[in-house]
């Protein structure tokens, strides 16, 4: 945690309610976002109990597994999420527009820009936790590998047509989710946190009640009060007023409600099955419905509360001005999509249960590369964020004070002007260390060259000498602008603006021994310590 997180902890617990982390939204929030709020079982992981879905705040599309250990039903919710879910995917996959991206030429191995279709827009869902993605992750990966009746008609107990595919959307949403700064699959804990600091520790910010509690109390409630009231306030028969949807339930709503209503809904079915006319089973069917009735409305009652909170949270982020950056974030999210979208209209399998060693290599990378792309435009579209860069030394803001022409040596020196910054903040410069300021939305890098202490200065600040190296034109004399004068502000940061590729791996057929070899190999499984006598007691 940085020091003016932690400051601004502090600050909501003096003051009882949650205070800014951010100034902007960094994060993109579409115009139609999919809002899921599923529950699942309590005891077996991955079993749905059911499920708010939709794209509209005032008339979700609720989704009831009655006996959540009957696999027919089970199969019968997960078609009815198809049915939500991929509609909307699919509605993003028509729109494109064209785009231009460097790929390999075959023949002569340069990199050449090619011309390819891109979506205009990608689809977003939104989960109430951090617990939902996970869900999300674990119901693609049991999803998608399922086999259809038209797929394989001897499979024991096939897949409804569109289950496996709403399995590799899913998957592709969850490992989406795992790259820093994506978009397409959001946790709206993890968004509030993000932009609002409260008083109560990171894992008491997953529930979500507690966190608009803090951001949003009600009128002369502190945030602390509101918060414990929103996790453990319950009405006269026991149970959680606001029930966090984790997406696991509450135990005593499952034992005082849930697992009684199973057990006439149990009771009603079996009771149906042996009626012996026509005049019983209308009776028995009849009850078997107001069983079901039951299990929906509790259901309901357990996830409308979470649904009505997720759209006030979307309420609270549209408030803030989007980030600049944001916007480029997503468009990388769009490229995603758009892969995805090639890879299941091409015909490809499923993505595999485990990556080979080269694919899972792109994957770290990818993700540590996309962090420090993140924490930088954070800083950079922020002012807030770029304070907490500057209390750890890793950026520093000042005035201008002196720009003195110099040039480089050599048969055709280069402008190398030599800029003096006043500044409060103790940046941590080595020699010739490399700052970096954002110069018309591209890094311009200047090399330090000294700096006066404060014991000169006489007013406690600090003199930094630096010596601009780049973006200043081809000419002899540096373009208009490109130079700080005297007397304007600037901002330098420590880290670099942009994230450069790592090296060049091989392909997955050249996939070296020590790494599992080409994939399709059978590894030789070791063998087993021998026993020795140290191993007997």
């Amino acid at each position: 945690m940085s020091l003016i997180s932690a400051l601004a902890r502090l600050e909501a617990v003096t003051t009882g309610r949650a205070q800014p982390a951010a100034t902007v939204r960094h994060r993109h929030l579409s115009d139609r976002p999919l809002v899921l709020v599923p529950l699942t079982t309590a005891g077996e992981a991955g079993a749905p109990l059911g499920a708010l879905v939709g794209t509209d705040r005032d008339a979700p599309q609720l989704l009831v597994v009655p006996q959540p250990r009957d696999r027919d039903l089970r199969f019968a919710f997960l078609a009815e999420l198809a049915d939500v879910v991929l509609p909307y995917v699919e509605a993003y996959a028509d729109a494109v527009e064209a785009a231009e991206r460097n790929e390999t030429d075959p023949e002569t191995g340069k990199r050449v820009k090619v011309e390819v279709e891109l979506c205009a827009d990608a689809p977003q869902l939104i989960v109430p936790s951090r617990a939902g993605i996970d869900l999300v992750r674990l119901l693609g990966r049991s999803m998608r590998f399922r086999r259809t009746a038209d797929q394989d008609p001897e499979t024991p107990h096939p897949a409804p047509p569109r289950v496996p595919l709403l399995g590799r959307w899913l998957t592709h949403f969850g490992e989406r989710a795992r790259v820093p700064g994506s978009s397409l699959l959001l946790a709206m804990t993890d968004v509030l946190a993000r932009h609002w600091a409260t008083g109560q520790s990171t894992l008491e910010d997953q529930h979500l009640g507690a966190l608009l509690a803090w951001i949003d109390p009600p009128e002369g409630t502190p945030g602390a009060e509101a918060a414990l009231t929103a996790e453990l306030a319950r009405d006269a028969r026991g149970q959680l007023l606001c029930p966090p949807a984790g997406p696991a339930t509450d135990p005593a709503f499952d034992n005082k409600l849930l697992a009684p209503a199973i057990e006439r809904y149990d009771r009603a079915r079996t009771t149906l099955a042996a009626a012996e006319d026509g005049l019983e089973a209308d009776d028995r069917l009849a009850a078997l419905t107001a069983a079901e009735r039951e299990i929906r409305a509790l259901v309901e009652s357990r996830t409308r509360p979470t649904w009505d909170a997720v759209w006030r949270g979307l309420d609270l982020l549209r408030e803030l001005p989007a980030g600049a950056y944001a916007e480029e974030r997503w468009t990388r999210d769009r490229w995603s999509f758009t892969g995805h979208r090639d890879r299941v209209v091409a015909g490809e399998p499923p993505q595999p249960r485990r990556d080979d060693a080269v694919t899972a290599a792109n994957k770290l990378a990818t993700r540590e590369r996309e962090q420090a792309r993140l924490d930088a435009q954070e800083a950079l579209d922020d002012p807030l964020v770029m304070a907490g860069r500057r209390l750890a030394g890793e950026a520093f803001a000042g005035e201008v004070t002196d720009v003195v022409m110099a040039y480089s040596e050599g048969k055709r020196p280069s402008p190398r002007p030599l800029v003096t910054v006043r500044t409060d903040d103790r940046p941590y410069l080595g020699e010739r260390a490399k700052v970096y300021r954002s110069l018309g939305g591209k890094p311009q890098a200047a090399e330090f060259v000294e700096s006066v202490g404060p014991e000169d200065t006489g007013d406690g600040a600090v003199l930094l000498v630096l010596r601009i190296v780049d973006k200043m034109g081809r000419g002899k004399e540096p373009e208009a602008g490109s130079v700080p004068e005297k007397g304007h502000r600037v901002c330098f940061t420590l880290f670099e603006h942009e994230q450069r590729g790592g090296a060049k791996l091989p392909d997955p057929e050249q996939t070296p021994w020590t790494h599992g070899g080409p994939p399709g190999e059978q590894a030789v499984p070791e063998a087993a310590d021998p026993l020795t006598p140290e191993d007997v007691l």
